[in-house]
């Protein structure tokens, strides 16, 4: 991760939200004064198909719409988590869904499990809103806008903030 940038990638499958997901985030990101870039592919499948989203959020310029490789993975079905997870940096933070993603044996990255369809489902009773919790759960893991809407707490305290924000926000939504 860089000081003053941080990259997100959303992979799934189609219907899952995955784009809108990075819309949403990118754009509280751009209203609490970052600079953001967001990408997306999908297939040509209306539904079900691959489908993934980059956000590349910076205080500074970015320079490029993509990024060789991202700090933050979010991974919503087992191929698409195939395919990307050799994107995610060393020290990374993997944030997955267990009902559709089988934990990897990466040892070198964070491993966030949060079950957020079984919560969509079982306590929602709308499935279509996982991806909207999910992103809940990156806001508040995170602290990466605060609630007056304001930007993260600065470039220094950041990766701090990833890595102890996560594990006990993981605590917090899996109890």
């Amino acid at each position: 991760m860089q000081k003053d940038r941080i990259n997100l990638q959303f992979c799934g499958f189609g219907g899952q939200g995955l784009v809108l997901s990075a819309a949403v985030f990118g754009t509280a990101a751009v209203h609490a004064g970052l600079n953001g870039v967001q990408t997306q592919s999908y297939g040509s499948e209306a539904r079900g198909g691959e489908c993934q989203a980059e956000l590349i959020l910076s205080e500074g310029a970015i320079n490029s719409p993509s990024a060789d490789k991202v700090d933050i993975l979010v991974a919503m079905s087992q191929p698409a988590l195939d395919r990307y997870l050799n994107r995610l940096n060393s020290k990374g933070i993997l944030i997955l869904d267990p009902r559709f993603v089988v934990r990897p044996t990466r040892d070198d990255v964070q491993i966030l499990e949060v079950p957020v369809t079984r919560i969509a489902t079982e306590e929602i009773g709308q499935q279509i809103t996982a991806n909207m919790l999910m992103l809940g759960f990156l806001r508040q893991a995170t602290g990466m806008f605060s609630e007056s809407g304001k930007t993260w707490e600065g470039p220094c305290n950041r990766t701090q903030r990833l890595a102890g924000g996560l594990i006990n926000a993981t605590t917090r939504i899996s109890s």
